[in-house]
């Protein structure tokens, strides 16, 4: 075998790994449920390249309060998530249920009130010429719209400022 054809065949197994992640995440885009959730954005420090903002996914929570463990402003939970009526939701579960679905949620007290969110947070990559969503007007708030899948962390599809 020449050098060409290995070089070749390298290359075309490449593109066959790339193309079939590409495929998987538009047949999960497609099939799996999608929420919108408020977010905190942030611009994190952290040694990888790209551009990316840190998304906090605000959950609007159910179920038995008393499941929540630590004090009121600081307190955890763990919840099953699932896409609500009109954004991401989650019921509690019992304290650390190690399960595929279920995700730690910290509540966090702003001026605007005490709201939950998951833990930890999501990554959101944005392309080099785009304006960083991160930055926005007073009274501004930024939504992600979010896939469920089975296992693993929400995906972010797409963000809005409203």
């Amino acid at each position: 075998m020449t050098p060409l054809v290995r070089g070749l065949l390298i290359g075309a197994v490449q593109v066959a790994l790339v193309a079939g992640v590409g495929g998987q995440l538009l047949y999960d885009r497609a099939t799996l449920p999608r929420a919108w959730a408020e977010t905190v954005a942030f611009d994190p420090v952290l040694p990888i390249r790209g551009r990316y903002v840190e998304l906090r996914l605000a959950v609007a929570v159910d179920g038995n309060a008393a499941l929540a463990q630590g004090r009121p402003g600081q307190r955890e939970a763990w919840v099953r998530l699932y896409a609500g009526k009109d954004r991401l939701a989650g019921r509690l579960q019992q304290p650390y249920v190690d399960a595929p679905g279920v995700f730690r949620i910290t509540e966090r007290t702003t001026a605007a009130g005490s709201h939950w969110v998951l833990d930890p947070p999501v990554l959101y990559f944005i392309p080099e010429h785009a304006i960083d969503p991160s930055v926005l007007q007073p009274g501004q708030v930024l939504w992600a719209e979010v896939t469920l899948p089975p296992t693993g962390p929400p995906r972010p599809i797409r963000l809005e400022v409203r």
